[in-house]
């Protein structure tokens, strides 16, 4: 059986009621449409407030924090395995639909009915613990990270991704679908798998993953 399995354009309903199945499904670019100009606007705020030095920092500082978000919430949220009919159902509609359709373009990225009200409460709770100017930077890096694991995501499902770096994302990724799910949990980057121990094995990790 080949590694990695072709079912482009392969989707399913979710949902009887038409509004709900409507909004499960969101086009790639609208991250980017949407939290671009959010980082800008963060970036622009703080820059008001503190040195540009500091914006630098705080804003790398928030990169690394959304690397190790994203992360822990794919291991232990999207990868959690409740054992009630309710909560398998749930889990099925937040993530297992993604593993099953793995080449639903329309179900790669977060919805911003789950994405909008996720950001702003990270942004309040971050608003709490870091002071102004630093919050915005924070917050701004945070974000950008995010649309990168979103478009690095898409990207790796659905195009030929060039470069030796694009080429390793892409099988990295592929092996989580398609031999182990229970590793490779970072998307953008595999930092944390390396950290944590849930590197999977390089010799199932083909170079040229045509098919995915």
């Amino acid at each position: 059986m080949p590694l990695y399995v072709s079912n482009k354009d392969e989707t399913v309903r979710l949902f009887k009621n038409p509004v709900l199945e409507y909004f499960s499904h969101i086009h790639p670019a609208t991250p980017v449409v949407v939290y671009v100009p959010v980082v800008i606007w963060m970036i622009y705020r703080a820059a008001y407030i503190v040195p540009w030095y500091s914006i630098v920092g705080s804003a790398i500082a928030g990169v690394v924090a959304w690397t190790l978000f994203e992360y822990i919430f794919h291991r232990f949220v999207f990868h959690y395995e409740p054992k009630s009919e309710w909560g398998k159902r749930l889990h099925f509609l937040v993530h297992g639909v993604h593993h099953d359709y793995p080449r639903d373009r329309t179900r790669l990225v977060m919805p911003l009915l789950v994405s909008v009200p996720l950001a702003i409460a990270l942004y309040l709770a971050f608003g709490i613990v870091l002071p102004a100017g630093w919050h915005e930077a924070f917050f701004g890096g945070f974000v950008a990270g995010y649309v990168a694991y979103d478009s690095i995501h898409y990207m790796t499902h659905h195009w030929q991704m060039p470069g030796r770096i694009g080429r390793f994302l892409k099988a990295y990724h592929m092996k989580h679908h398609y031999v182990n799910p229970q590793s490779a949990f970072g998307v953008s980057n595999p930092l944390w798998d390396y950290v944590f121990g849930t590197v999977p094995s390089n010799k199932h990790i083909s170079r040229n993953p045509t098919h995915a």
